[in-house]
């Protein structure tokens, strides 16, 4: 058996493991984690959530997919020539995959990079299209946390302290990542250090494989496909993604007053930032457990009726998280049976001073 062999069944059983575990933990967190930090009973809880009428959540799904259609304009900033539609195709294929597994934003990018390239864009295209949205993504979630402080303060509630703590760490993080990604797209001199750095650090890993061309030369043509993206996308992109996370938080405030939630709006635009930081945490697929259990304990907190409040985060976290696995599926149906474009060979990257 070859070295490469070896090393695809390694890779294939720490899969499973990660999926098997990943979901027991998930698991683990709703059973138990949930109701006990959120001080109720899932009786309790399945109480409340028979008292939601079929219109009533028909109009949480009809909120969602207004929410997804907002952030077509993401997609479609980032990637010229994509239509709103297929832009819909990728987003739900994506994050239907990157929703069944922990740390699935792999398997998520590689079906957005298929599924684009069956469309005949190019590498590039696609390859820069995913960054430069990853990079948008990471501004708003940078930025939901601070206004929640700021809505805090105005109001009559101080955000927890492990919350702020959380809260302070995402940010800098964030702000981390995207203090590089402007250092890159500013200067020339930035990203040469830049790519030479990563080259150095990747350069163990594949010492033994030759390369057509060092992290450092791709860094720079990658700066250039950057740039042009974002001169012309960077309005459609942002409006897109405050569709997106303004409609969700409809969502999360239509089904929490549903189930008779009464807070300040301040506490619950918290509680929502504080889910969707959650929801990075790669330790369960999509978060789940980590995310219902992180925000209701939150809610509680501030003074919401324990069944109630959970009651509401597990229907939000229904209608936002799970239902995109079926919308993913009719996703992928549509994809099947749409034409498909041998895609060209990647074009020259624009010049940049």
């Amino acid at each position: 058996m070859t070295a490469s062999a070896d090393a695809s069944r390694r890779i294939g059983a720490r899969q499973v493991l990660q999926f098997i575990g990943g979901f027991a933990l998930a698991g683990a967190l709703l059973g138990w984690g949930l109701p006990y930090f959120a001080k109720t009973s899932w009786p309790a809880i399945w109480s409340v959530i028979g008292t939601v009428s079929a219109w009533q959540s028909l109009g949480f799904v009809a909120l969602v997919v207004t929410g997804l259609g907002a952030y077509t304009f993401t997609l479609t900033g980032s990637m010229p020539g994509l239509s709103h539609l297929r832009a819909l195709i990728v987003n739900v294929c994506g994050s239907s995959v990157s929703n069944l597994l922990p740390a699935g934003g792999a398997l998520g990018m590689a079906a957005t990079f298929t599924i684009c390239r069956s469309w005949g864009f190019t590498r590039r295209a696609v390859s820069t299209s995913i960054i430069v949205s990853a990079v948008w993504n990471t501004l708003f979630r940078i930025a939901l946390p601070l206004i929640a402080i700021v809505l805090l303060t105005l109001g009559r509630a101080e955000m927890p302290r492990i919350m702020r703590d959380a809260a302070v760490a995402a940010v800098a993080s964030g702000a981390a990542i995207v203090a590089v990604f402007i250092a890159v797209l500013a200067s020339g001199r930035a990203a040469t250090t830049v790519g030479r750095g990563v080259d150095r650090m990747l350069r163990p890993l594949t010492r033994r494989r030759p390369r057509s061309m060092s992290v450092d030369a791709l860094v720079t043509d990658l700066r250039a496909r950057i740039i042009d993206v974002v001169r012309t996308g960077w309005f459609p992109m942002t409006m897109g993604l405050v569709g997106y996370f303004a409609f969700y938080y409809l969502v999360f405030l239509a089904i929490m007053r549903t189930t008779g939630v009464e807070l300040f709006h301040g506490e619950l635009f918290a509680a929502f930032a504080i889910g969707r930081l959650l929801t990075a945490v790669g330790i369960t697929p999509g978060g789940v457990g980590v995310t219902e259990t992180g925000t209701a304990a939150a809610l509680v907190a501030w003074g919401a009726a324990p069944a109630e409040a959970t009651a509401g985060v597990v229907l939000f976290s229904i209608f936002t998280h799970l239902l995109e696995v079926p919308l993913g599926a009719i996703g992928w149906l549509a994809w099947s049976m749409m034409p498909k474009t041998p895609a060209p060979d990647d074009e020259p990257a624009p010049s940049v001073p």
